[in-house]
């Protein structure tokens, strides 16, 4: 992988750290029993503060789609080089990283990557799911129909475990067919906390989505 593989790499590895001795905010069910906001509601009452679009011509991140960036989060390019040690970073299914935009530089631990699959023929749903399976610690993986911007998209929410890990985390994941295959945005986090702390940026990147 080059390009952005030494922002990569070292965020990878300093996730992976920091997840071991943080704690999640629990899952979406528990939420629900404990009269908790609904994360999703609260990202779209607290919406992002818009920066820069990204995807266009000249963009960090050129791409089948458009959408707008929260403000102080840093795209960067990805390349993934076949064959190289750090390929498995960058591939999850048949999807290939081609852009990371770091939550740092805003206040939080996490990224929304773009994701790059195959076939023009794809739908969203087969998409996600390759996306999904593609992460063998995933589980709880809830799928529906949506929109991204006017866009026919798919979502899914899912948790994620590991041995560094002191909870299952959230995760989720929206798709869109383009003529050059499906595109797949996806948001993370350090934690179940982190993760809803940036849901206003992701839902501003699907809000705002428009086929390039």
């Amino acid at each position: 992988m080059r390009g952005a593989i030494r922002a990569l790499v070292p965020a990878v590895l300093a996730t992976a750290v920091l997840s071991g001795c943080s704690s999640s905010a629990g899952t979406d069910a528990d939420a629900g029993k404990n009269g908790d906001t609904d994360p999703v509601a609260a990202a779209e009452s607290t919406a992002a503060e818009k920066g820069a679009p990204l995807g266009g011509a000249g963009s960090a991140c050129e791409l089948p789609v458009t959408f707008d960036l929260a403000a102080d989060w840093k795209p960067e390019s990805v390349e993934v080089e076949p064959g190289s040690e750090f390929t498995a970073l960058g591939q999850q299914g048949s999807a290939t990283m081609v852009c990371e935009i770091d939550a740092k530089p805003a206040g939080s631990i996490g990224y929304i990557r773009v994701w790059q699959g195959k076939g023009a023929s794809t739908t969203p749903r087969a998409a996600l799911e390759d996306f999904v399976a593609g992460d063998r610690n995933a589980s709880e993986a809830a799928y529906e129909e949506t929109e991204a911007g006017r866009v026919p998209a798919a979502e899914v929410t899912y948790t994620v475990s590991g041995e560094l890990l002191d909870e299952p985390k959230k995760e989720r994941a929206f798709a869109v067919a383009t003529p050059k295959g499906p595109v797949v945005v996806h948001l993370g986090g350090l934690d179940s906390q982190e993760h809803e702390e940036m849901l206003p940026a992701y839902e501003l990147a699907k809000k705002s989505l428009e086929l390039g």
